[in-house]
């Protein structure tokens, strides 16, 4: 017979390139700036190795794919190689990922657990025990093959032998070729044997084949004479034998004795350029491939996430009941579907993890998606349903709009959730879950927040106590003391010096009236404005005596104790945008004045470097998740009257990164619109640099018939008819205060929505009034929302509304000019947000306006310390009161949060507990550790 044609492997793996180099074209043009992804990752140096990889990348840069090769040195360690994977499975810019074999390491390392790392999806070299599973169950179209069999395949193919029906024998057994080469070759309907060098009557196997592919590792093992005529015969081999003839000494053969075989089959591959080419070109298709099913499945800027469905019960049950009726998805899963990377999360259990601030680093260049803030207009005691307004409505935008979507939320206090309010996770079927966990510790940001805090108070007494008991040569030494023989300025006091103007960094050179200065902040005992806060609440420390013991000398004070959400480091918590700014904001806090009227700051004290690295983790926001498993930030929890009552900038701006162009974040203002609103538009859009595209108004028939002149609405206290009962009469005068708000919020520039709050006492004519009056006044579009009884279901009008309101143009404005005088600020947010006739500053105020101006506070923001039950200062005038004056009794600084907050009134910061608090409710189960009773 003829001697057998030559399948040449070169030609068909040219002509494979070629058609891959089209098809990544084709993608390029579909997707402008895409281009398919290929990682190998080596251990060692193997000069092996780096010849095939070499191969690879030469192959991969022909066709256009974007190839990485990952060198790790032959020391690294198992651990570290899997931490390397995994940074690889989650890149989205990968698209195959191979681990080169064999690891060059000095290290042991398990191989098959580092191949079964590689994500099934990106195994294009198929060695996954997941995709061999996948080949020996014939889910061909599932999983990815290795490479060397599948262009063995290609190879057969290209013969144009019917395949069905024929006998093949494959010799050799191993994962990466004989093994799946029987499993493709069965399911192509041909009846396969698997021979290895140890099988009996090895030759009489051999001549059976019809097809016979051999992947052994010896030279020339299979005789020519073992061959059945007009065989199709595939050598996988490749093997060195001595060769004198050749420079090098030794010649390339294959498994199979060539020249022999080739007079008896009717093709055969020859060694080398057979099957060599074709696993390179393979794995390229491999790649191509992965990357086609990576676009078909790719929606630019959408997640891939499963939204958790809602067993609605009525009538609804308590908050933590229906908490506790969904099952929350592993926080670590949520993560991923967000599109965040492991290496950026830190788990705290299973429902709750911190996002490390690198995310915006890696996001830098993803444009924001659309900002909404939640406000309401001037609530009851009882509260309007801002928070649950805030979730239901993500709800709504995720699980039902199918859009990405974040909720920002503030972290609660524990002193009101064991005081009188109980938790704030939202409620009904729009939660914060596990509520539990939201509402108690949360990962202890908080706690952080009063170890920081207190810190500093005591740093304050303490250099108090050695300024009086020391001379300036003792307190120089103890400040800078002799260290391994010599004397040297920590950082933070050579901040100091330049300060006082003293530019020397020996110690040795300071003339004693630098040291005085240097050592003394003399600070003035009743200009001290820091004080010690607890997460508690107790009325008994709203005014203390402190330093009584004996070993204090008689140096007592007054003093008191506010709650942490009070501390000013919350508001910076809030405010910072890294871990920079956060450390230059927490040193520019000022703590009291010196005797001669100059600001103390911490950073006078000595102690910033310290609160950074005490707030380095509270710094990370807290990611979190919804009944109907969308995610949620929570992170800061600043108080809305002395400070801003708003979530933190960081959470925003990752999350604006995250949800992509068309997504929303959805985050939440304190109080009524004239406080939260204004203070979210003033202070914390004027240092995020971030530009709200929609405001959220809450309203409800409630607090609007409230307004109208109904009686006192009281916590605890059943309600009174009139708020039971239809009285439109009643609703229609209460809405001035809610046309009002529409106004302050269109002041900014910015679009409303009216959400209207649905109770089940309300009637279908009050919700029509409220929404026809909204319109009229202004809004945009106002809509009735049902998101506590049905979840987001009640919320998707609102959603939908939202989501055309952001469409409109945003005319985006501050409401003041900072470098205008401190009084002249306070005048405009009083005239124009609340509606006063004019202000009128006490004596103290007036002074400290003097004071501020002349330490160069006077062009920072105001934040306003007001009551939020009235737009005046006097929480009796409902509606919209007119002709008042607005007094203003102090002004305090909070410089490193950046602002001043005048005190309209007196301001509690320090929360009592009632006759009859929270705790006498809650418990906890010793057998299933269950709370219970937290609300």
């Amino acid at each position: 017979m003829a001697p057998a044609q030559v399948i040449c492997g070169k030609a068909a793996s040219a002509q494979i390139r070629e058609r891959l180099k089209t098809q990544v074209a084709q993608m390029k043009e579909r997707v402008p700036g895409f281009r398919p992804g290929l990682a190998i990752l080596q251990v060692g140096d193997r000069d092996d190795s780096n010849i095939y990889i070499s191969m690879k990348l030469k192959a991969a840069a022909e066709i256009g794919i974007n190839a990485n090769h990952i060198k790790l040195p032959n020391t690294a360690t198992e651990a570290e190689v899997l931490r390397c994977i995994t940074v690889l499975n989650e890149d989205p810019a990968v698209h195959g990922f191979i681990v080169q074999l064999p690891l060059d390491t000095d290290k042991p390392i398990n191989t098959d657990k580092v191949t079964n790392a590689v994500a099934p999806e990106k195994d294009v070299d198929g060695l996954t025990s997941i995709s061999a599973g996948k080949l020996s169950r014939g889910e061909l179209r599932d999983c990815f093959i290795p490479c060397t069999p599948k262009g063995c395949m290609e190879l057969i193919r290209q013969t144009g032998i019917q395949i069905a029906g024929k006998k093949a024998v494959v010799v050799g057994r191993s994962k990466i070729v004989g093994a799946p080469m029987h499993d493709l070759l069965l399911w192509s309907h041909a009846t396969v044997t698997t021979c290895h060098t140890k099988t009996a009557a090895l030759a009489e196997e051999v001549s059976k084949a019809d097809i016979l592919v051999v992947a052994a590792g010896k030279p020339e093992m299979v005789k020519g004479e073992w061959i059945k005529p007009g065989a199709v015969v595939i050598d996988c081999g490749i093997n060195y034998i001595p060769d004198s003839t050749k420079p090098n000494g030794k010649t390339v053969v294959g498994d199979v004795a060539y020249s022999a075989a080739k007079e008896r089959a009717s093709y055969i591959t020859p060694v080398p350029g057979g099957v060599g080419p074709m696993t390179v070109a393979m794995l390229m298709q491999s790649t191509v491939e992965s990357a086609q099913r990576f676009l078909e499945q790719f929606q630019p800027g959408k997640w891939s996430i499963q939204y958790n469905q809602l067993s609605l019960r009525t009538p609804v049950p308590s908050d933590i009941e229906v908490s506790r009726s969904c099952v929350p998805k592993r926080i670590g899963h949520l993560a991923r579907e967000v599109g965040l990377l492991s290496e950026e999360v830190e788990l705290y259990g299973q429902t709750k993890a911190k996002v490390l601030l690198s995310t915006l680093k890696r996001l830098k260049d993803q444009p924001d998606g659309k900002y909404v803030v939640v406000t309401g207009i001037t609530p009851t005691p009882l509260g309007e349903g801002k928070s649950t307004t805030t979730i239901g409505l993500a709800q709504a935008l995720g699980a039902h709009l199918n859009l990405n979507v974040f909720a920002c939320v503030r972290q609660p206090s524990q002193g009101p959730t064991f005081g009188i309010k109980g938790g704030a996770a939202g409620g009904g079927y729009s939660q914060v879950i596990p509520m539990e966990e939201f509402n108690l510790h949360l990962t202890g940001d908080i706690h952080a927040i009063t170890a920081a805090n207190n810190l500093v108070a005591a740093a304050i007494d303490a250099r108090m106590f050695h300024e009086q008991t020391q001379s300036d040569q003792a307190l120089f030494t103890r400040l800078v003391p002799l260290v391994n023989g010599v004397k040297k300025f920590s950082d933070i006091q050579i901040r100091r010096l330049q300060k006082l103007g003293i530019e020397k960094t020996d110690p040795g050179t300071l003339t004693d009236e630098e040291k005085k200065k240097f050592v003394r902040l003399d600070i003035d005992p009743p200009t001290i404005t820091w004080q010690r806060v607890m997460d508690t609440n107790d009325r008994f420390l709203r005014k203390i005596t402190i330093g009584q013991s004996p070993t204090e000398k008689g140096f007592t004070r007054t003093a008191q104790f506010d709650i942490t959400v009070a501390s000013e480091i919350m508001a910076v918590l809030a405010l910072t945008d890294g871990l920079g700014d956060m450390r230059r904001r927490l040193g520019k806090m000022v703590v009291a004045s010196s005797k001669n009227g100059e600001p103390v700051t911490t950073d006078d004290l000595g102690v910033t470097g310290a609160l950074a690295v005490l707030m380095k983790d509270a710094v990370k926001p807290n990611l979190m998740q919804t009944l109907e498993g969308t995610p949620v930030f929570v992170h800061a929890g600043p108080f809305a009257n002395i400070a801003h009552g708003n979530s933190s900038v960081l959470a925003d701006k990752i999350a604006l990164k995250l949800v992509g162009q068309e997504g929303f974040v959805v985050t939440e203002a304190g109080f009524g619109a004239d406080i939260g609103m204004e203070k979210f538009f003033n202070i914390k859009c004027r240092y995020s640099g971030l530009r709200p595209h929609v405001v959220v108004l809450v309203a409800t028939v409630r607090a609007l018939k409230m307004h109208g002149g109904g009686p006192t609405v009281t916590a605890g206290v059943p309600l009174p008819k009139e708020y039971i009962e239809e009285n439109l009469q009643l609703l229609k005068i209460g809405c001035s205060n809610l046309g009002k708000q529409i106004q302050n919020a269109r002041t900014f520039g910015i679009p409303v929505v009216v959400a209207v709050n649905a109770f089940k006492s309300d009637t279908e004519a009050e919700l029509q009034l409220v929404i026809q009056l909204a319109k009229e006044a202004g809004a945009y579009d106002a809509v009735k929302c049902t998101h506590w009884a049905e979840g987001g279901k009640g919320a998707v009008a609102l959603a939908q509304a939202v989501q055309r309101a952001s469409q409109e143009p945003s005319n985006f404005k501050f409401l003041y000019n900072v470098e205008l005088p401190v009084v002249e600020k306070i005048r405009i947010i009083a005239q124009q947000i609340y509606g006063a006739e004019d202000i009128e500053l006490s004596p103290e105020a007036e002074q400290k306006v003097v004071v501020y101006t002349k330490q160069g506070f006077g062009n920072l923001p105001i934040c306003m310390a007001k009551t939020h039950l009235s737009l005046s200062h006097n929480p009796e005038k409902k509606g919209v009161p007119t002709g008042f004056i607005l007094p203003i009794r102090d002004i305090r600084a909070s410089v490193g949060a950046g602002f001043l907050y005048p005190l309209v009134g007196t301001m509690s910061t320090m929360p009592g507990l009632p006759t009859r608090p929270c705790f006498y409710d809650i418990d906890l189960d010793p057998v299933s550790e269950q709370v219970n009773g937290l609300f």
